[in-house]
């Protein structure tokens, strides 16, 4: 199956689905309106939500979709395995090894029938973030650019308990913070991004600070954390994020705070700027492609002179 365009809205945005070894994946779309892409931004969605999570409309300019596209992008907005189309394929969901095969199963499809422009870049929230991470740990996810994720850290700020799951999504308040962080509307948009967390990603949820060092020592692609003013799951002291740091192989490794924000990061008055400097991130990722000095083949041997009798 190729990626099959579904309804297109007024912004360019429209719908898709793509094949991942026979698994339908389904997500949102934007190009840019000329010429080809600079890069294709691929975004993951975290736990309970769905692709739209990146396409705000409750302002203008909060759409991580309609952003990428203007600035020359490609952005693939794609729900996880267990969400959207694939729920009834996968109605227990996938771990996070299968998670992360089916994801690049996804964008080989894409990437068969679009231009990628530079490559694929990956900017993931929350559950989302544990599957960019595995995903680059893979042989497949050493030709990504680089990784982009928010609201996600190695130690937890709660107990394991209180973490979301199938039978609810936590407390809610740890998912916004305070409500003057976002628009009123992206509350009543926000109820139609709700979606069950499948058992498979729910029972791994508590076991990610021990799966996290063995997935990071793989990654070998830059990587940049972004933590929310009022983050309430992870913990993000200078402990924690020493932690965070220590087992990462990633040539580059970027950790920011993002003032006046929850942690539903891309919702709030703070999308647009967090956008930006994920975009930016990208930019110094493609500069940095760019800039490297030049692969010189290794010399010859030289043999040493031999005398003349």
């Amino acid at each position: 199956m190729s990626p099959q365009p579904l309804n297109a809205d007024a912004s360019g945005t429209r719908e898709i689905t793509l094949d991942a070894a026979g698994i339908p994946l389904s997500g949102l779309i934007a190009e840019p309106r000329s010429g080809r892409p600079r890069a294709v931004v691929v975004a993951v969605h975290g736990g309970g939500m769905r692709a739209g999570y990146f396409d705000s409309r409750a302002r203008p300019g909060l759409s991580l979709l309609a952003l990428g596209a203007d600035l020359g992008y490609t952005v693939l907005a794609v729900d996880r395995p267990g969400y959207g189309s694939s729920a009834p394929w996968l109605p227990r969901g996938q771990s996070l090894a299968e998670q992360a095969a089916t994801l690049h199963d996804a964008l080989a499809d894409f990437a068969a029938g679009h231009d990628t422009g530079a490559g694929i870049f990956v900017v993931a929230h929350s559950n989302g973030g544990k599957l960019a991470l595995a995903a680059a740990a893979e042989e497949r996810g050493r030709s990504l650019l680089g990784l982009d994720i928010s609201g996600l850290g190695s130690r937890l700020a709660v107990r394991t308990d209180q973490l979301p799951g199938q039978n609810g999504h936590g407390d809610w308040r740890r998912h916004w913070g305070s409500l003057r962080l976002y628009p009123p509307d992206a509350f009543r948009q926000g109820r139609h991004l709700v979606s069950p967390v499948p058992e498979l990603e729910a029972r791994e949820g508590p076991l990610w600070p021990a799966m996290y060092p063995g997935i990071a020592r793989r990654v070998r692609i830059p990587v940049r954390f972004t933590f929310a003013e009022q983050e309430q799951w992870w913990l993000f002291d200078e402990d924690a994020l020493a932690e965070l740091r220590r087992p990462l192989a990633a040539p580059k490794t970027v950790i920011d705070h993002q003032p006046d924000a929850g942690h539903n990061l891309s919702l709030g008055w703070a999308a647009r700027t967090y956008h930006l400097k994920a975009l930016g991130f990208l930019e110094d990722c493609l500069l940095a492609r760019d800039a490297a000095p030049a692969q010189r083949p290794a010399a010859r041997p030289v043999s040493p002179p031999v005398p003349v009798p």
